[in-house]
């Protein structure tokens, strides 16, 4: 029989994320071939998807035809 687990409903220890160092309740945990594991936090992994540098009001200007110089 397969066990659906609800991730709201897991109660999992804080830990410290390993990119930012803060101390989180909401993580990921990787686990490296060697089984070594690596905590990082949701965003961190945010920041990482999205890009760096985007920040919220970030938009192209060249889609609406304003080329920027």
């Amino acid at each position: 029989m397969i066990e659906t687990l609800d991730p709201k409903t897991i109660e999992k220890p804080a830990v410290r994320c390993e990119r930012c160092d803060r101390e989180v309740g909401h993580y990921n945990t990787f686990v490296s071939p060697t089984n070594e594991r690596h905590n990082v936090c949701w965003q961190c992994l945010a920041r990482e998807e999205k890009g760096f540098f985007a920040h919220r009001g970030f938009r192209r200007g060249a889609r609406t035809g304003v080329i920027p110089r």
